[in-house]
């Protein structure tokens, strides 16, 4: 498997002295317009943020306290969108084309020595209003990116969180084959 993929986590502990350049940033974003996405309809919308700016602030006022406690130190904050209609309707799948979009980013950071944090933790409704988004705009997901910083800086309940072992389901329980809970693979 690729090391990307094993290497890539969600930290909480960021380096507040870190700063992201426009070259990564553009990079991660050019990760994400090449998301595939049903039909090609590039649903992935976003709105980013250096940390030190007024967005980056309006995201940050947007996210739950838990979230706050930790976010301020990344280097840079966004907001994932889906456009829901385009000018032949509805888009269909527009959460699936978003994912992938936030994956493509998440695993271009681990290649660029970033890390990611992928947060439902915000408020949808308070960012559509704050960047005075189109009707037919959705925001779905926040993202903190930045640098890997010092566990110890975080609260003290986050702190074993952040150093616990990275543990995934094994495939024996989310692989079946001829029916649903025959194991492709023991």
């Amino acid at each position: 498997m690729n090391e990307l993929i094993t290497k890539r986590r969600s930290p909480r502990a960021f380096a507040a002295d870190a700063t992201i350049s426009d070259d990564d940033l553009r990079t991660l974003m050019e990760a994400a317009r090449w998301a595939p996405s049903h039909g090609n309809t590039q649903p992935s919308r976003f709105i980013v943020g250096k940390r030190g700016t007024p967005t980056f602030d309006t995201i940050f006022e947007t996210l739950t306290r838990g979230n706050r406690n930790w976010a301020f130190r990344a280097s840079a904050l966004l907001i994932g969108c889906v456009v829901t209609t385009d000018d032949s309707g509805e888009i269909p799948n527009i959460e699936f084309g978003l994912g992938l979009a936030m994956q493509n980013i998440a695993l271009q950071a681990v290649d660029l020595g970033l890390i990611t944090h992928m947060m439902a933790g915000f408020d949808p409704e308070a960012a559509h209003t704050a960047f005075a988004m189109p009707a037919n705009v959705r925001p779905l997901v926040a993202m903190a990116i930045g640098t890997q910083g010092a566990p110890e800086d975080l609260p003290e309940d986050l702190q074993a969180r952040e150093q616990r072992e990275r543990t995934r389901h094994p495939l024996s329980e989310t692989v079946f084959t001829g029916s649903w809970g025959q194991s492709q693979f023991s």
